[in-house]
């Protein structure tokens, strides 16, 4: 890992840690060739592309009610429970986000407000085929289903044998999907944008996935939530962080893909050496070694004075920013996806367990797109009810503007009801 104070970087340096290429345009002619060929084939080339990239031969795309009972009765009991305490906080702190409609009179006779009205269908994508993501299902039906989407379906990658993982289906079940389909990749996307024989045509889809579901996403002509690239943390700490806790969260971030992030920056020099050695330490039990050492060559130490570690965050816009410091600098955050403050707030409680939502921008959107909230879900048309009194006070406003752009039956609308035409 880099160690190096942060007013010490190269040009070079710099631009490897803040310009983080999402890579798309290398996979954007193959990705439209599966979008077109699914926009005219539909379910048949659904199938040809699930066993060309799953290796399935799917019979029914669909998953069947028999299929996610038998699934909810064979996973340990103790994690059900835990995928519905989970389910529980995501929904809690969703239905604090949603916004309803509202109506003032801001002066006589007008009356303005917004009126607040949820998405029909939504298409959920779950990542999988070689393991089992139950906390993306939860993050991304919950939320719709709080705003009220009527119909939210999940497409999700087969196994080769063309089964669903247990976990998925349940947590599927758990937050409320109405349909899945065993559906993975570009085919997926494309399926939930144009529609098929089997899946209906959706307004939005949400979700992350890699390189080529966040392509086809981008082409598909369909409402999205954002892009999504390898995931990242940066870390902002002082003396008062554990070095023990920022090991840990940064090879939890490291185990993800070997293109994973994470960048710790402090005013200590000496924790950043004391970090490096813990991650040392911890890689020795690390599970995926191999995926977090590869990922962990994208990491950093950088050491400054408190300002320039703001400053930096506030230029790489982190998917997750962790806070660890004795100073209150939460308002001085301009960007960043979801913010974990302190020793005791990790990465993974917001992955999994809060209630906050782990469906994030990397690669910089955070500076100027928002994590899934209920927002993504609904549609604020504005509402205005506007009395006699009222367009009088506006009248000549109304016609003098118009007028002036050339638009004279804007004016007479506004005339005619005033008696001057």
């Amino acid at each position: 890992m880099l160690i190096k104070p942060i007013s010490g970087l190269s040009p070079v340096e710099k631009a490897h840690l803040l310009d983080r290429s999402t890579g798309l345009s290398g996979v954007m002619s193959p990705v439209m060739s599966i979008l077109n060929d699914i926009k005219e084939n539909g379910d048949a080339a659904i199938r040809k592309y699930t066993k060309q990239f799953d290796r399935a031969d799917t019979g029914e795309l669909e998953v069947s009610h028999k299929e996610i009972h038998e699934a909810l009765f064979s996973i340990d009991k103790s994690l059900l429970s835990h995928l519905m305490k989970a389910a529980s906080n995501i929904r809690a702190f969703h239905e604090v986000q949603l916004q309803k409609d509202w109506i003032r009179e801001f002066t006589p006779g007008i009356m303005l407000g917004q009126h607040v009205t949820p998405l029909e269908k939504v298409g959920a994508y779950i990542p999988g085929g070689r393991a089992s993501y139950p906390s993306t299902a939860l993050m991304t039906v919950i939320p719709a289903k709080v705003a009220g989407v009527e119909q939210v379906i999940i497409c999700t990658p087969p196994k080769p044998d063309g089964s669903i993982y247990p976990l998925t289906l349940a947590a599927a079940h758990i937050a409320g999907a109405d349909r899945v389909f065993r559906v993975g990749g570009v085919q997926a996307i494309a399926a939930m944008a144009y529609g098929t024989g089997t899946i209906p045509k959706v307004d939005k889809i949400v979700g992350p996935g890699n390189i080529y579901v966040t392509a086809a996403k981008m082409m598909c002509g369909t409402a999205i939530d954002f892009p999504a690239g390898p995931s990242e943390v940066l870390i902002i700490a002082d003396d008062s962080a554990r070095a023990d806790f920022i090991a840990s969260d940064m090879i939890a971030q490291a185990e993800h893909d070997p293109n994973a992030i994470s960048i710790l920056v402090t005013t200590s020099e000496e924790l950043a050496g004391k970090v490096e050695q813990e991650v040392k330490n911890q890689l020795k039990t690390a599970k995926r070694k191999e995926i977090i050492e590869k990922s962990l060559e994208n990491a950093a130490l950088l050491t400054g004075n408190l300002d320039e570690c703001i400053e930096f965050s506030n230029k790489f816009a982190p998917e997750h920013l962790e806070i660890i410091t004795e100073q209150n600098i939460l308002e001085r955050i301009k960007h960043a996806g979801s913010i974990f403050v302190g020793n005791y707030a990790p990465v993974s409680a917001g992955d999994y367990a809060s209630g906050t939502n782990h469906v994030l921008p990397t690669a910089g959107f955070a500076r100027m797109l928002s994590g899934l909230n209920t927002d993504h879900f609904v549609k604020k048309a504005s509402l205005q009810i506007i009395e006699k009194n009222g367009l009088e006070g506006l009248s000549e406003t109304i016609i003098g503007i118009a007028e002036a752009e050339g638009l004279e039956a804007h004016a007479n609308a506004a005339r005619i009801r005033k008696g001057l035409k």
